[in-house]
């Protein structure tokens, strides 16, 4: 394998592993909303990180959309995200609950997005051309698989 793409998949698997930190982290505010739209900041910001390893041009306004398309298009573990957040509201237990929830789908969602954005970028592909209707079901197996990590993770620990 040419050197600058190893050293371009190592810089891009650090950044995602950073941001899926961040991203867990910011679904931690105990605001209902407010986490997510920390964490699709954050995921943006990724993007961002990601396109400048690639040097593709970045298009904030349209990785938003991106973003709220992919994970618009994982309906059931969307509504799940959105009702982590949502129960937050409930005193008490809701903030437990959310915040048991809410970072492992922010973090399961923020690797999906990079690694579907690292494989465009090697693939030649840049932010004005990415498909979502295209990557959408490898946007939801990046996901499945995160999210199966993350709960073997949690199950180990406990």
């Amino acid at each position: 394998m040419d050197e600058t793409v190893e050293a371009r998949r190592d810089k891009a698997s650090s950044i995602i592993k950073t941001y899926m930190g961040w991203s867990a982290g910011a679904a931690f505010l105990p605001l209902p909303y407010v986490d997510l739209a920390a964490v699709t900041a954050v995921q943006v910001k990724m993007v961002a990180d990601l396109a400048a390893v690639y040097e593709v041009p970045f298009a904030r306004n349209a990785v938003k959309s991106i973003v709220a398309g992919l994970i618009g298009s994982a309906l059931p573990s969307a509504l799940a995200r959105g009702a982590s957040s949502l129960i937050k509201a409930i005193p008490g237990v809701g903030t437990f609950l959310g915040a048991v929830t809410a970072p492992a789908f922010s973090s399961a969602s923020t690797y999906a997005i990079g690694r579907i954005f690292v494989q465009h970028f090697e693939a030649g592909g840049n932010i004005l051309n990415f498909d979502p209707d295209a990557m959408r079901e490898h946007f939801k197996s990046e996901f499945d698989s995160a999210s199966a990590d993350d709960n073997a993770k949690t199950k180990a620990a406990a």
